[in-house]
């Protein structure tokens, strides 16, 4: 098993060391934009406390997190669709009366594969500690 590799990152002025297995300069990439995200939040609104501004910065970041995941969401959904049209327009003009079932049975097999590794990013996250957090 492979050692969880230490990076040394800078948040808001604050040095903390990383535990996990990613890639370092994608570790301090997160970072960075977890720093300009904080800074944004206490330039456009006074909150006082680097919790509160490590909050508001979280929350901001959450609701974008939810809304691109809503957009994917609706885009997957519009593109099963249109497969589906499209398979059945297929089947009629080639003679093939089960190629739209063949076509969902893929997309079916794709989406849970989807599901899978969006499964691994995530838990693969919650390794990634900060010392005394």
């Amino acid at each position: 098993m492979q050692e969880p590799k230490s990076v040394t990152v800078t948040i808001y002025g604050q040095a903390y060391t990383l535990k996990g297995g990613a890639d370092s300069e994608y570790v301090q990439e997160l970072a960075a934009f977890v720093d300009e995200r904080m800074h944004e939040v206490s330039e456009n609104s006074p909150v006082g406390s680097t919790a509160k501004v490590a909050i508001l910065a979280a929350v901001n970041m959450a609701d974008e997190l939810f809304r691109e995941q809503q957009k994917r969401i609706e885009t997957m959904a519009t593109l099963e669709d249109r497969s589906v049209q499209i398979a059945r327009l297929l089947g009629r003009e080639m003679g093939i009366k089960d190629a739209s079932a063949e076509l969902l049975e893929k997309e079916e097999n794709q989406a849970a594969t989807d599901q899978d590794i969006s499964k691994d990013f995530s838990s693969s996250d919650k390794r990634d500690s900060l010392p005394g957090a």
